[in-house]
């Protein structure tokens, strides 16, 4: 259960990076399914080339915000819809990544990595990839929540908001959109360089169904955490993405195969989207009290069961 908290709080990063185009900008990006293992085939080539772990991961963010910033250009300026220019950047960097690593797959067993360069310092701990997740996650968060309390950062908000609204006050969405894809990427791309370092490897596969598991955290953590503030907002993202990997360490244990795991998935999108339907159905068969009664008995001319006679005098007059 450890390693699935360790991986919600890794994939946590991930989530605050859909938060911000899912909630705040209200845009639907399938560039993170392709800037995920952007950011681990960059860091991973890095560091196999003698690059400092620590670069690595700030030149994958780089790259991560590159890639937005394509998807945003090829909304704003070339007038493709925002799904669409997602997926063609999505497909583009399939073969960008294959490049970059020069093969399916590079392995970082025998690598300096974060989390070996800790390890030679002192801190060797069975929660090392905890607390370096938990950190990051964190300052991610912090910074997310500044950000968008700065003037930039409501300007994109009120551009995920309100557009018309804002762009009468001079500012420019296109812009915003921009901002807001290239640093949403640039955050998935950090995730995938600091789990590639995690696991050991980057994949020219590892990418696959990356938005929906964003989606799953942002939507559950949402659904728990009213996102009434941005605080509460990326704060519900963070645990979403826990809770997520919970719930799949918690199938693989009820017996599900990991083959299953798309399905499972869908299902807590699915439980998750419906939620709040379902719970105000319930609350709308909810039997009604005796005063709501006694009321629509009133207003129908019925006098109430129970009532005296002398009441039912004074009713009828």
């Amino acid at each position: 259960m450890g390693g699935s908290i360790e991986q919600g709080l890794a994939y946590g990063v991930l989530a605050l990076g859909v938060y911000l185009t899912f909630r705040v900008l209200q845009f639907a990006d399938l560039t993170v399914d392709g800037t995920f293992p952007l950011g681990a085939a960059v860091a991973a080539v890095l560091i196999v080339g003698g690059t400092s772990p620590v670069t690595a991961v700030a030149v994958a963010f780089l790259a991560g915000a590159a890639a937005g910033a394509v998807t945003g250009f090829m909304h704003t300026k070339m007038r493709i819809a925002g799904l669409l220019a997602s997926i063609l950047t999505m497909t583009a960097l399939y073969s960008v990544n294959l490049r970059i690593m020069g093969r399916p797959n590079v392995p970082l067993l025998r690598q300096p990595t974060i989390f070996t360069m800790l390890a030679e310092r002192g801190f060797d701990h069975p929660l090392q990839a905890l607390v370096v997740f938990g950190v990051l996650a964190l300052l991610v968060k912090l910074s997310i929540d500044w950000f968008l309390s700065t003037h930039l950062g409501l300007a994109v908000r009120a551009t995920g908001d309100n557009p018309v609204m804002i762009r009468s006050l001079g500012v420019n969405t296109d812009s915003m959109i921009i901002l807001g894809l290239a640093f949403s990427n640039g955050l998935v791309a950090l995730a995938g360089a600091m789990i590639a370092q995690y696991q050991g490897y980057a994949d020219v596969g590892m990418g696959l169904g990356t938005i929906i598991t964003g989606l799953a955290s942002v939507i559950l953590g949402n659904a728990l955490i009213k996102p009434a503030t941005v605080f509460r907002g990326t704060l519900g993202a963070l645990l979403g993405a826990v809770l997520y990997r919970l719930a799949i360490y918690f199938a693989l244990s009820a017996g599900f195969a990991p083959t299953d795991l798309r399905i499972v998935t869908a299902g807590i999108v699915v439980l998750a989207l419906a939620g709040p339907a379902i719970k105000e159905r319930l609350a709308g068969r909810k039997a009604p009290t005796d005063e709501e009664l006694d009321a629509i008995a009133r207003a129908s001319g019925v006098v109430p069961l129970g009532a005296r006679p002398e009441q039912a005098g004074k009713e009828g007059m």
